[in-house]
């Protein structure tokens, strides 16, 4: 299917915040709630519509451990976009990640409250290696366990502030606010579009332009339209 421009986005955050998660329930609409540790990166794509635009979003999900970080930052070079993703809920149980990597075994004990403190090392990494344009919405998942809520919404809202990003809670599991999560971080790229911000000539900052960007009046459609930007998923 053609578009008329191409957003590259790059998901990231510590192993276990339910990124992958994310990417299936946004590009198939459903929820495997027992998913493979991603290693490397995991591909996924889905066309959406803003402002009466074809819109092609490429969707890299990145591994979460410390040992594949040097891949996951070449990935931020040349991405539109970033879903930077943390688990809302306290450690009520220690869950365990196992992966076999050539016959051996590795274990993760995941504690969910870290994953909001590495926010700020996961954010300055982006900054880093990204372009200083790129849009990042912050993502704070699993808000259908709300009863074991660690982080508070307004926690994540004054991160989201101090640092200028987007934010808003979303459910893999249920799928509440994922739509809007993808959906208004292509509606932020493309108003950096119309306004100038990013160069569309310039592929390196994550956009590829294909046919029709140049035409076409104002307007959304239905679950790709722009989304409200509420940050709570009841």
């Amino acid at each position: 299917m053609s578009y008329a421009y191409l957003f590259k986005y790059i998901i990231i955050g510590d192993t276990g915040v339910g990124k992958s998660c994310l990417l299936l329930q946004f590009t198939d609409k459903r929820f495997q709630p027992v998913h493979d540790l991603t290693i490397g990166v995991e591909f996924g794509a889905r066309m959406i519509t803003i402002r009466n635009k074809p819109i092609k979003l490429q969707i890299w999900d990145t591994a979460g451990q410390e040992s594949f970080r040097s891949i996951t930052r070449s990935y931020y070079r040349g991405a539109a976009g970033a879903l930077l993703v943390y688990d809302i809920t306290r450690c009520q149980l220690a869950f365990m990640y196992m992966i076999k990597t050539e016959g051996s075994r590795y274990h993760f004990i995941i504690k969910q409250r870290e994953t909001f403190t590495h926010l700020s090392t996961w954010l300055e990494d982006a900054r880093q290696h990204a372009s200083p344009n790129m849009t990042i919405m912050l993502i704070g998942n699993k808000c259908d366990l709300a009863h074991r809520r660690a982080v508070t919404t307004e926690e994540g809202a004054q991160f989201a502030k101090e640092n200028g990003l987007i934010f808003l809670e979303t459910s893999a599991k249920t799928s509440q606010n994922v739509e809007e999560a993808f959906i208004n971080t292509a509606a932020k790229v493309y108003q950096k579009i119309e306004e100038g911000i990013l160069d569309v000539s310039n592929e390196s900052l994550g956009i590829k332009v294909g046919y029709g960007a140049g035409t076409g009046a104002a307007g959304s459609t239905r679950n790709d339209s722009i989304a409200s930007q509420s940050s709570c998923c009841s």
